[in-house]
Formats: structure tokens, C-alpha cells, sequence
């Protein structure tokens, strides 16, 4: 009996995911811990590995899949002691899986039952139509968007089902399907994402419509949330970096040897993990009546990536050296950007920091990312006149704003934290002690 493959839950949160690629196709020999799909959560794209050995018998969803519920089946293996099922048992295990995918089908797109129904109708039907044409899902949805008749192509899938290498084999060869060879001066062009105008805005004016990702769509709900929740309260310190930037530059000295270079941002996550066990009552989330008070700084730190923004914790920056942090902050970033890090790497934290310096950002305000209550915004180090030892002089200053949760975090406990991170970013010694 053929193994179902389902969509796995990626993350504690995960009900429905996009089948971003599948990395083999039908026909394909599978072992445990083979690559099997790339699968695309609210948070990252992440691999999927087989845990059975067979043969992709049916990719019973087609790549690009959004909304597929997670334990609905996906494929289908047939194990390698298994003989392959006779012609009606094919066809009887086909229908199944198609009635599962039935529910994660895009909203006005035909439902596989339904073709399943129209293929049963009498013989007026095209060949590609009919249910004596044997094809995979992807198979039928390519023939119909290429305009292919199945009936000509040859399959090489069990039982001779047509799959999606036969089309590729065949492409240049097939006939195309009856409908395909209307004439083009019968059927009106549909205008296209790029000229098709938005609602309210001007169609003379060239524009694009981009579907949004999985990630965009939970940024969004989150963030707009996150502003209709939470009521955010702004404190804003300027900080003199310049005894921070010379005792970086010390460190990174005695750090090469050993492949290590700090960031500036490396030592702010520090200073925000000491701030925030220095001034406890900001180390907390807000949970209705109940205040959560964390015993430990995990800081979060935002990082940019394709088509969105994650935020990788470093757990326990509070107790890490600063070359363990800039160790961990580097490899968390660049898994970050491949879409590798696993769901416990990025959900969770106490506090976030955001830094937007490196673009030249003078000063911003970050919205929290619940259920945290604060998240620290900083801005570029830049030459400023400024007040040093009761003289004006030239300083590298860095203006650093804190947004907090004011149903969790009064605004003088907001401004204890802010003392503090100034403080410590400013006598930076402190903050390695």
C-alpha cells in the first residue's frame, strides 16, 4: 500500500504552508533523510526530508501550492517490495488524494474533484479530458496551460501515467488540445499583472501586482497588531560611541587569531542583554491579566531578508562574551538570509534590537514584536558637535530610540533602561565585567 507523504507542521504555530519546489519528481528513488520539497512557512523557507524509502509514485500537490494544510497529503511513495497497483487500484488510490488537495485549492481555481467530475462526462469531451488519459495532477495542470493533448503524449509513470518528464520530452512534439487552436482573433487577451491597474490608481501609469508571500502576509497581521494593541511609548537618548569604538578595535586586535571580528552591533546586543538585568521590570511580557518577567536576556536582532524580515535570537546575551555573541549573531544572519534556521531559532526572545545605521538612518522608531514589550531602535554613529567634560567638542554620537509596551513598561521604567544602555555603550567596560 502506497505511503503517504503529508505536510509536516515546521514550527509550533504552523497550520498551513506554500510547497514552495519539489526536489524530485515521480518515478524518482527516495531514501531516509533525501531531500524531498522546499517548503515555505510564515517565517522561512525550509527543506523537507523523506523518513521512508520507495518511489515517488504521485506528486499529489504541485509546486507553488499556497494554503496547504498540514497533514494533507502531499505525495505518495510506493515502497520498493511493493509491486505496483494494477490499473483500477491507480486509478481508485488517485482519486483520494485528490479530494485532500480539494481544500487547499486558490480561490477560483477549478477543484481536482470537480475535473475528476467533468472528465466522467460523455464522450464530447477532448481526450485530455477524459479518464481513460492517465496523468499526475502536475502533469494535467501543465498539459491545460500549455495547451497539450494528453492523449498524444507517451507516460512513463505507473501504469503509463503521464508526468510532468513526458511533457518535457514531448514539448515541440505533442498536438496541442482543441481549444488551444482556436484562433487568437476569437478570444480577447487578458491583461496582464503588469498593465492590469490598481483600484484608485491611474491606469495610464505602468505597474506591477506582486502576490505576497507567506511571510509578508504574517509581517503584516503582526505588525498592524502589534500598533492596534499595544500601546507604544517613544524614549530617545543620544549615546557618545567613541570609547566603544576604541576598545572594539582593542578587542578585534586580540581577537584575530582566533577569526573573530566584532560589529558594533555586537557589542549593543550586549549592552541591551546587561541593560535588561540591570532594569528587570523591562525584561517582560504583557499576557492579559498575568506580567511574564524573564530571568535571562534573549535578544532578538532583526535581520533583512528576501521578501521580509526575521528576527534570530541570541539566547542568553546577558551571560555570552561578545565574541561568542558576534560568533553566533554572524552564523544566526547568514542562515537567516538561506532560509535555514529552524523555528526555535527565531521564536521567542525577550526584547528586540534593531539597528539601521549601516544605511545611514539617523534615528527611527521600531514597532515591538510581541508578545515582547520593548524593542530598541538604533540609529548611524556620526560626528556631532557635543558637550564633552563641560566643552563643546566633536564626538561620534548614535541617537538610539526604545519603543515600549506602556501596558507592561511605565514610561520612568522605560527611561531607567534607557539610562542604563546609554551607560554601558558609553563605558564599555562595564558591560564585559
Amino acid at each position: 500500500m502506497p505511503i503517504e507523504l503529508k505536510m509536516p507542521a515546521l514550527s509550533p504555530t504552523m497550520e498551513e504552508g506554500t510547497l514552495a519546489k519539489w526536489l524530485v519528481k515521480e518515478g524518482d528513488v527516495v531514501k531516509s533523510g533525501d531531500l524531498l520539497a522546499e517548503i515555505e512557512t510564515d517565517k522561512a523557507t525550509m527543506e523537507f526530508e523523506a523518513v521512508d524509502e520507495g518511489t515517488i509514485s504521485q506528486l499529489v500537490v504541485a509546486e507553488g501550492t499556497e494554503g496547504v494544510k498540514v497533514g494533507a497529503v502531499i505525495a505518495l511513495i510506493q515502497g520498493e517490495d511493493e509491486a505496483p497497483a494494477p490499473a483500477k487500484a491507480a486509478a481508485k488510490a488517485e482519486a483520494a488524494p485528490k479530494a485532500e488537495v480539494k481544500a487547499v485549492e486558490k480561490p477560483g481555481a477549478e477543484a481536482p474533484a470537480a475535473s475528476a467530475a467533468k472528465a466522467a462526462e460523455p464522450a464530447s469531451k477532448s481526450p485530455a479530458q477524459d479518464d481513460r488519459v492517465k496523468a499526475s495532477p502536475l502533469a494535467k495542470r501543465l498539459a491545460s496551460a500549455q495547451g497539450i493533448d494528453l492523449a498524444n503524449v507517451s507516460g512513463s509513470g505507473p501504469g503509463g501515467r503521464v508526468v510532468k518528464a513526458d511533457l518535457d520530452a514531448s514539448a515541440g512534439t505533442a498536438k496541442p488540445a482543441a481549444a488551444a487552436s482556436a484562433p487568437a482573433s476569437q478570444t480577447a487577451p487578458k491583461p496582464t499583472a503588469a498593465s492590469a491597474p490598481v483600484a484608485g490608481v491611474g491606469d495610464d501609469i505602468p505597474q506591477e501586482v506582486v502576490k505576497l508571500s507567506n511571510m509578508r502576509k504574517v509581517i503584516a497581521r503582526r505588525l498592524t497588531e502589534s500598533m492596534q494593541q499595544s500601546p507604544h511609548i517613544y524614549l530617545t537618548v543620544d549615546i557618545q560611541l567613541d570609547a566603544l569604538l576604541k576598545l572594539r578595535g582593542q578587542l578585534n586586535a586580540s581577537l584575530e587569531t582566533r577569526g573573530v571580528k566584532l560589529s558594533v552591533n555586537d557589542l549593543l546586543i550586549k549592552a541591551l542583554a546587561v541593560a535588561l538585568m540591570e532594569v528587570p521590570d523591562c525584561n517582560v511580557s504583557f499576557a492579559g491579566d498575568t506580567l511574564v518577567q524573564y530571568k535571562r536576556a534573549d535578544i532578538s536582532v532583526a535581520v533583512a531578508i528576501p521578501g521580509g524580515l526575521i528576527t534570530p535570537i541570541i539566547k542568553g546575551a546577558d551571560s555570552k562574551s561578545v565574541a561568542a555573541i558576534a560568533t553566533e549573531a554572524k552564523d544566526l544572519a547568514q542562515r537567516a538570509k538561506e532560509g535555514k534556521l529552524q523555528p526555535g531559532e527565531y521564536q521567542g526572545g525577550t526584547a528586540s534590537i534593531s539597528n539601521m545605521g549601516m544605511f545611514g538612518i539617523k534615528q527611527f522608531t521600531a514597532v515591538i514584536n510581541p508578545p515582547q514589550a520593548m524593542i530598541m531602535a538604533v540609529g548611524s554613529g556620526e560626528k556631532r558637535p557635543y558637550i564633552v567634560n563641560d566643552a563643546l567638542a566633536t564626538a561620534t554620537i548614535m541617537t538610539a530610540t526604545g519603543s515600549f509596551d506602556h501596558r507592561a513598561i511605565d514610561g520612568a521604567v522605560g527611561a531607567q533602561l534607557m539610562q542604563a544602555f546609554k551607560r554601558l555603550v558609553e563605558n564599555p567596560l562595564g558591560m564585559l565585567a
